[in-house]
């Protein structure tokens, strides 16, 4: 089956944000291209004569994180380039989740600037849910970290580190889909969604591990961990450590590449040799970066409990 014999396709709003009043107190969301926060950038106040669609449908992102798959749970407008699902027949949450997912897998075919637009309607989907999508827990995550001891971040002392100083470099490998067979290795590409994570192959001896990844095409920028061996594919960057790295002083880092990411826009791409001198602004203790502190400031943060060690 394919997604327009399963789903209505209605063009999103193409809302700007900037032109809609923002509410925290509100239930109507706007949802833009973004991979992160199930696509929410904000909440807003009901824009005249525009009617939210409905809560219970999949957003799905043209542009941007392409094929960023969300169920909406409440009801929203959206930015440019936002398609917008609307089952044809009841489903229940479990099985929107389960083809939001198949969705996301073809993330991988819209690489370097290309989006879905037209191309959406025609993807495959399967003609079963499997039983094991059923089982799928949807429910409020809690946590046991007491939110009102986060120390401050005070920025202002931060220091400049060059990243060739903090990690080694090294570039991904050119792969193709039709030199591939299936396996359980992880492949990181350019995509902004998954953890960056395209297809799982047979194992290669080009694996690593507790690394983080930077595409340096596609979706520049955009930065990961990596606990396990993962195979790194083209256009990719994986750092390799110089310090004694670990899932939370990943998760800080992550966050500052990231953050810093929109400098490589616009099809702007990273050059290895250049990007070795590429600096960031991390907590120090003296002449280096205070590893301690920033792993102690995420296990601060709500929710760290929940982080796989």
């Amino acid at each position: 089956m394919k997604v327009e014999d399963l789903f209505e396709l209605r063009q999103g709003n193409g809302f700007e944000l900037m032109h809609i009043e923002a509410s925290e107190s509100s239930d109507i969301n706007f949802v833009s291209r973004t991979a992160q926060n199930n696509g929410v950038a904000a909440k807003v106040d009901k824009v005249d004569n525009a009617e939210p669609f409905p809560a219970g449908s999949i957003t799905v992102a043209l542009g941007g994180s392409v094929l960023s798959s969300f169920v909406q749970l409440k009801s929203f407008y959206t930015a440019f380039h936002i398609m917008v699902l609307v089952p044809k027949k009841e489903m229940s949450l479990q099985e929107k989740l389960y083809y939001c997912m198949c969705i996301k897998t073809n993330a991988y075919r819209y690489s370097y600037g290309r989006q879905a637009n037209k191309t959406l309607r025609d993807i495959e989907l399967p003609d079963i849910v499997p039983n094991w999508a059923y089982s799928i827990t949807v429910g409020p995550i809690k946590t046991l970290v007491n939110a009102k001891i986060i120390p401050t971040l005070k920025i202002e002392n931060w220091r400049e580190f060059k990243v060739g100083d903090l990690f080694n470099i090294i570039n991904g490998i050119k792969y193709p889909a039709d030199w591939r067979e299936k396996g359980d290795l992880p492949l990181v590409s350019t995509s902004a969604s998954n953890n960056g994570i395209s297809d799982y192959i047979t194992t290669r001896p080009e694996k690593y591990k507790n690394i983080l990844t930077v595409a340096y095409s596609g979706s520049v920028g955009i930065t990961f961990f990596h606990k396990n061996d993962v195979f790194v594919g083209e256009t990719v960057f994986a750092l390799i450590p110089k310090f004694d790295n670990n899932v939370y002083i990943a998760m800080f880092l992550c966050t500052i590449f990231n953050f810093h990411n929109k400098k490589y826009g616009y099809g702007r791409k990273i050059i290895g040799s250049r990007y070795i001198f590429d600096t960031i602004k991390l907590p120090a203790k003296g002449n280096t970066p205070n590893w301690t502190y920033m792993e102690n400031y995420i296990k601060c943060l709500p929710y760290s409990d929940r982080i796989s060690h």
